[in-house]
């Protein structure tokens, strides 16, 4: 139970919820284990009318007196049985909300670069999975080792007042049952815990292929999928075979052992009714405490198996609790941005793959100028706006903004004054009118409209069935991939950020659209600093500044107007779209 460890602030959070829980389960076993001994006292009372001590009538009002009795015992024990599972069942589900919170918390921490290094499937079981595994050890776990721990103490009371001897033979087979249920829950453990890792990649493989359904059946990859989905759920089926197996041989032990209990005490305690010690309602008592026993004991083993599993599931889950994220916050207090971004000796390179991206990079960007980067597939491009949001920390040298590191500046506050724009367009499976929210909660529907018309997209918007108010499915799977861009760049400037960057993000559209667009822009970007990727000539030959990026390095540097006249890459590629215009 080490891995538990972590989660048990949870019992001291939630401290009264559960004391309550305690009283009321110590007081409903209590009750119905007064109900063995009102029994053999009616077989008592009934033992009356053969040896002619009392006559039929009296017995049974007697009897009459105990049923009633019996009765309300049940019913009151009732009662504090709910009040129980109100407070130790009811709590498992707050403490299932406060983890899953803290986990996904957690998520929201760490930084890019761990989700590059771990699949969505794995993430998602972990939160869901693994937390419904832990939620069972501060439910059902700790509400039945009470009912078993009051049961058998009060149980054994009671059986030892009765006769110390015959209780001695009863107990015979408990130490058995202590050093099986030892051995086969590390066995549980560790079945567990593959079990866990079977059901993350089961995850990862449904998640993936429906996130690239389209691409399957564009393919027509479709028995092929369903054949590796098949593959994996066999594993994960195989593996739950073999830990529920072992599981199943706790009951029938449990059930054996107790029977075994069962018919020890029906021989010795013949002989000890034969001998005088004993009545025949003091062997009912036994045999009905004895079976009253089975459950508790029988729960041990579940317990056993549900704490090994919670056990095994918050280890995993530790495992991304304990995790640090890479880029963190080094200021409390809110950092004004300007806009002035510079790049000083900057080199980058990612651990991940081991790839150098940026080699000894310098420019100087100064507040509401343009910067337009340009290169090859794999040039840098991307990496350079990711450092300046400080998705990425650099390997060597220094990015200042306004003058200051930018590590040294307020995450929050460097990261709300930029509007960012990447090159593959996500949405959330929401309304478009959410969707440009997002980037300002507080946004009435004038600024979303008016955000949507500068993106060039509100003409589209309005032609949909139910307008802004249009669910565009997953990742905006309804719509066109230059209507996506176009929706990402209204909720990129709907909240006039400072900075604003621009990744490819006209690729999908067409040059007439593209026009429209950069002239919105041409007027929006006037007084931000303003970072655009691309491919086009087009779409960065207004830029103040031009820098083009090969393997990582500067290669060309200059205006528009210079680096058209300077024989080298923008000059070619200037050239080649001019052919492909005409």
């Amino acid at each position: 139970m080490k891995a538990l460890k972590y989660v048990n602030k949870y019992f001291t959070k939630y401290k009264y919820r559960y004391l309550i829980g305690i009283v009321f389960c110590v007081f409903s076993n209590i009750l119905k284990l007064q109900i063995p001994d009102l029994i053999g006292q009616s077989i008592e009372a009934v033992g009356t009318v053969k040896n002619g001590s009392a006559n039929v009538d009296t017995v049974k009002s007697i009897l009459l007196y105990y049923i009633l009795i019996i009765i309300g015992v049940a019913l009151l024990g009732g009662i504090f049985n709910f009040i129980t599972r109100q407070m130790i069942i009811v709590n498992s589900r707050l403490v299932e909300y406060d983890l899953k919170n803290e986990v996904y918390q957690q998520y929201q921490k760490l930084s890019l670069n761990f989700y590059k290094k771990n699949r969505t499937g794995d993430l998602m079981n972990r939160i869901s999975e693994d937390v419904s595994k832990v939620r069972m050890y501060f439910g059902p776990a700790v509400m039945y080792s009470l009912n078993m721990l009051v049961t058998v103490i009060v149980t054994l009371v009671l059986m030892i007042r009765t006769d110390l001897t015959l209780t001695a033979y009863t107990i015979i087979p408990l130490p058995i049952l202590s050093i099986s249920i030892y051995y086969l829950s590390k066995l549980i453990h560790k079945k567990t815990t593959i079990v866990q890792q079977q059901l993350s990649k089961l995850t990862t493989a449904a998640q993936e292929t429906f996130s690239g359904i389209r691409i399957i059946k564009s393919y027509t990859t479709e028995q092929s999928s369903i054949e590796q989905f098949d593959n994996i759920a066999e594993n994960s089926k195989q593996k739950n075979v073999e830990l529920f197996k072992i599981q199943a041989i706790f009951f029938p032990l449990m059930v054996l052992l107790i029977g075994i209990s069962n018919l020890i005490v029906i021989y010795f305690g013949g002989l000890r009714y034969i001998e005088g010690y004993i009545t025949l309602g003091d062997i009912a008592e036994f045999i009905m405490y004895v079976n009253i026993l089975t459950w508790p004991v029988a729960v041990l083993g579940w317990v056993t198996s549900i704490v090994q599993e919670a056990d095994a599931s918050q280890e995993r889950i530790n495992e991304f609790l304990k995790e640090e994220p890479e880029i963190t916050n080094q200021s409390e207090t809110n950092s004004e941005i300007i806009g002035n971004v510079q790049f000083k000796n900057v080199s980058f390179t990612y651990d991940d793959t081991g790839i150098t991206a940026l080699k000894n990079i310098n420019f100087n960007l100064e507040k509401g100028k343009t910067l337009a980067i340009l290169g090859k597939t794999g040039s840098g491009k991307s990496t350079v706006i990711n450092l300046i949001a400080r998705l990425y920390d650099v390997n060597n040298g220094k990015v200042l903004i306004d003058g200051n590191n930018i590590e040294s500046l307020n995450l929050n506050s460097l990261r709300k004054s930029i509007g960012f724009v990447p090159q593959d367009a996500f949405l959330f499976s929401d309304t478009i009118e959410n969707n440009i929210r997002f980037g300002k909660v507080n946004a009435t529907i004038e600024t979303i409209e008016k955000a949507a018309n500068d993106a060039y997209i509100h003409h589209d918007i309005i032609e949909f069935k139910e307008g802004y108010k249009t669910y565009v499915g997953e990742r905006g799977v309804t719509l066109s991939g230059g209507q996506k861009q176009r929706v990402s760049i209204a909720r990129a400037i709907i909240n006039d950020p400072r900075i604003l960057i621009l990744d490819d993000c006209l690729s999908a559209v067409d040059t007439e659209t593209e026009e429209i667009i950069l002239k919105n822009l041409e007027r929006i970007t006037k007084n931000r600093t303003t970072i655009i990727v691309s491919h086009r000539i087009s779409s960065i030959k207004h830029a103040g500044s031009i820098i083009v990026l090969d393997k990582g390095e500067i290669i060309q540097q200059g205006t528009h107007d210079q680096l058209s006249k300077e024989e080298g890459f923008y000059a070619e590629l200037f050239n080649q779209q001019l052919l492909e215009d005409i």
